[in-house]
């Protein structure tokens, strides 16, 4: 069975919304990097090694991240010589293949850890203006409409706002915010919202954090004081730390998610505005480099738009145009 009607019958179980959600919000990458791909096939009719020359510069440009690249390449050289490709057309389907398999290496990694009928403790890590407030928002909403009981901690004290901001999003999704005033102590916050969510038998504890990174050595060491609070409290929480970073930052967000790595113990990533950018090959390079799960992407602004990763889903949003192409193909 050809890689396209495999892929396509992964996503056909999934509702149609997600997959034009990911198609959608995939676009401006779609246009930029598989035009240039198609353009690339047209040229050089043949794979040889100016081909793979032109197509490193295209993943580097949808900013893959240079050792993502290398690998591929040579990947996609070695499926070349195994499987006798010599047309350019009949290698862009093992691209494809490729990218999915870099993205995502088993089906559980991408989803969240809860804890079913007990607390779940999610904190979210990141630097100021990537959207991780509207990021703990928009989760709260998910949880709630899935019948979850959900408390919100402001945990973000310093930044001038930043606890206002959160209390709009709870009056929006109907969530309490658990705070202090400004300037407090955030481990403080920390403690009131694990006990306001025991007594109120909350399932979800979203817990939102400071992220100036001017200050590193003591955002750092405030974000280990935190996690120590939570931890004395709950044992094995927190149960998800998630680092939430701008896909339209490009490669500054991987400096970003190895900063943060280095501090806590990322266990996912949550990408913001991967609608708004033509580098969405930076899922990619994180993915690959950094070794960490991409658990959710902003795809627009709604309210719903905060979606779930799914590598396949990703994969065909990228390849839309190319796997019905595709498609036809195999079929004539």
């Amino acid at each position: 069975m050809s890689f396209f009607k495999k892929l396509k019958e992964k996503i056909t179980g999934q509702t149609e919304s997600v997959t034009e959600k990911f198609k959608d919000g995939l676009t401006k990458t779609r246009d930029s990097f598989v035009g240039k791909m198609n353009d690339l096939v047209k040229n050089y009719r043949k794979v040889d090694e100016e081909f793979f020359e032109e197509l490193e510069d295209i993943l580097i440009s949808a900013d893959v991240g240079v050792h993502t690249v290398m690998d591929l390449i040579d990947e996609l050289k070695d499926e070349a010589r195994s499987r006798n490709i010599s047309e350019a057309v009949d290698i862009q389907p093992v691209i494809s293949e490729k990218l999915a398999e870099l993205l995502q290496k088993s089906e559980e990694e991408t989803k969240l850890n809860i804890k079913e009928n007990d607390l779940t403790v999610i904190l979210f890590v990141g630097v100021n203006g990537v959207g991780k407030t509207t990021t703990i928002g928009k989760m709260a909403h998910k949880f709630k409409e899935e019948g979850k009981n959900v408390l919100l901690a402001a945990g973000d004290t310093f930044r001038a706002g930043a606890i206002e901001q959160l209390e709009v999003w709870g009056e929006r999704v109907g969530v309490d915010v658990i705070k202090q005033q400004a300037g407090s102590d955030p481990a403080a916050v920390m403690f009131d919202a694990i006990q306001a969510a025991k007594s109120r038998q909350a399932d979800i504890l979203l817990c939102d954090t400071a992220g100036r990174l001017q200050n590193k050595v003591n955002l750092m060491n405030e974000l280990a004081k935190v996690k120590k609070v939570i931890t004395r409290e709950i044992p094995d929480a927190p149960h998800e730390v998630l680092l939430v970073l701008d896909a339209t930052t490009g490669q500054n967000a991987m400096s970003q998610a190895k900063t943060f790595g280095e501090a806590t113990d990322v266990s996912g990533i949550v990408l913001t505005k991967l609608d708004g950018t033509a580098k969405g090959g930076i899922v990619l390079a994180i993915r690959h480099e950094l070794d960490i799960p991409v658990k959710f992407v902003g795809l627009g602004e709604g309210m719903d738009d905060l979606q779930e990763f799914q590598a396949d889903q990703y994969v065909h949003g990228l390849f839309a145009d190319v796997l019905e192409q595709g498609e036809k193909a195999a079929e004539e």
